[in-house]
């Protein structure tokens, strides 16, 4: 997401209909905003990008502290996974470029005027975001495990997590990333309705994802790279068998069952 002194709406509408934004806003506010990412500079989108791949570590961070500290109970996972939250409030209330956004914010403005031009200029965003994304996450999940910001007991927390999230085939973790992806393309459209409830719909929707163990390239992998900082498992084993299938899995979920159907549905009222 952009920074708020530079977006163009904020992803405000003017609902009107009893309340309820229509189809209409919700499009043309999602198709605004992506049309303003694509103007963005590749050092702005870097920066920004960069800044959500580091804050998305507090998403291992806050989860892996509430992992330490409550007790091991069957319902202890289920609180636990609120702390999985806190990165992606971060990122987009603080407007921070996150990749999975834009599997729906800059493709809109593609679908609604297609042009190579206009694909080159999706590819270049996608480019930059996921790169300084990853470079921020490996980031964050080196500091974590070379430095002693953390106990070793809470760094036993984060070292189960990030096990959990690879111990799925690569194939499962595909398919999940096919449903995180569509889960946070979709809570990109929902954001110019949500108003005042803005927060909670972020809290509800992410709480959902990390409580399925779905799988999000970015969050996931903080959560990977830190088992590989961590020396327990290799590098080749991190990327081939969590991060490459989470992005293909997302890219599906976001593009397909979020940008495209929404836009269909859109068109198709028009």
């Amino acid at each position: 997401m952009s920074n708020a002194e530079d977006s163009p709406d904020e992803h405000a509408v003017t609902p009107h209909d009893g309340g309820r934004a229509t189809l209409h806003q919700i499009h043309e506010t999602v198709r605004q905003e992506g049309d303003h990412e694509l103007q963005r500079s590749s050092s702005a989108l870097a920066w920004s990008g960069l800044a959500a791949g580091l804050a998305m570590g507090f998403s291992l961070i806050a989860e892996g502290l509430l992992h330490h500290a409550l007790p091991k109970q069957s319902w202890s996972g289920a609180v636990s996974n609120f702390g999985y939250s806190l990165g992606f409030v971060i990122v987009i209330l603080g407007r921070q470029q996150l990749f999975t956004e834009n599997t729906i914010t800059v493709v809109i403005p593609f679908l609604h005027n297609k042009s190579w031009q206009r694909f080159v200029n999706l590819a270049r965003v996608w480019g930059i975001v996921l790169t300084t994304n990853l470079i921020g996450g490996l980031a964050i999940a080196l500091c974590l495990a070379h430095t002693s910001l953390f106990d070793p007991p809470v760094r036993e927390s984060f070292l189960k997590i990030g096990k959990q999230a690879l111990a799925p085939a690569a194939g499962t973790v595909l398919l999940r990333g096919v449903m995180a992806g569509w889960l946070i393309a979709l809570l990109v459209w929902l954001l110019p309705a949500a108003q005042s409830a803005r927060l909670w719909v972020i809290m509800l929707i992410a709480y959902v994802v990390g409580l399925a163990h779905l799988a999000h390239v970015i969050a996931g992998s903080v959560e990977v790279f830190y088992v590989a900082a961590a020396g327990e498992r290799g590098w080749g084993e991190v990327l081939l068998g969590y991060v490459a299938p989470a992005l293909a899995g997302n890219i599906v979920g976001g593009v397909v069952l979020a940008a495209l159907i929404n836009h269909g549905q859109f068109h198709a009222n028009r």
